[in-house]
This record gives structure tokens, C-alpha cells and sequence, in this order.
């Protein structure tokens, strides 16, 4: 599933912003995706690609189906998850900023 990239040449890297072409291959598609990205976040990347393949050959084994169906219902789990996390770190911050405020305010520090 996974396509070997060959070793990045210096060309590959873009001079304005130190990035990297790197390519994603999703699921069965005939195309990789083409992406330059920062070097630090090629991670990241690999990790995204690798969560997106690997549930959509569960889904695929288990349900069968088209295979860009499959793919769209795994791009609509991730993105209710993304949703999800965002929720969660938004009630955190607002936490956090109220209980920032009461330190202030207790503290007499406020700006």
C-alpha cells in the first residue's frame, strides 16, 4: 500500500522556504498526492497517511464496497473526530482563560 519514495535530491527542496516534495498514496487511488511541506512536519504527514490507510482497508475487508465510498465515509470519521477534538480543546481553553482571569483578579494583577 505503502509507495517507496525515492531519496529526495536537493531539488526537492523549495530555496524559500526549506520544504520538501513528498507524495501520499491513499488507498488504492492510481495517483500519489504531491504535497511540500516543512521537513519538521513530514511526521505528521507519514502518521496521517498511515491512520487514513489503514482504516480504510479494515473497512474495505470488512464492509467491501467501492473503494472511494469506503474512503469517504473513513475522510468523514476523521473529520467528526477533528470536530470532536476541537470541541473538547475549546471548552479547555475557556477554562483556562476564566481560571487565568480569577488569578488576576485574586492576585490583583489584571492588565
Amino acid at each position: 500500500m505503502h509507495q517507496t519514495v525515492e531519496r529526495l535530491t536537493q531539488t526537492d527542496f523549495m530555496a524559500d522556504n526549506n520544504k520538501v516534495k513528498i507524495w501520499i498514496q491513499l488507498a488504492d487511488a492510481s495517483n500519489p498526492i504531491a504535497l511540500s511541506i516543512s521537513p519538521e512536519d513530514e511526521e505528521n504527514y507519514r502518521k496521517a497517511e498511515e491512520l487514513v490507510n489503514t482504516l480504510w482497508k479494515k473497512w474495505m475487508t470488512r464492509f467491501g464496497g467501492e473503494s472511494a465510498d469506503v474512503l469517504g465515509r473513513v475522510a468523514f470519521q476523521f473529520a467528526r473526530l477533528y470536530l470532536e477534538a476541537y470541541g473538547e480543546n475549546r471548552e479547555v481553553n475557556e477554562f483556562l482563560t476564566d481560571l487565568d482571569n480569577k488569578l488576576d483578579a485574586l492576585l490583583g494583577t489584571e492588565d
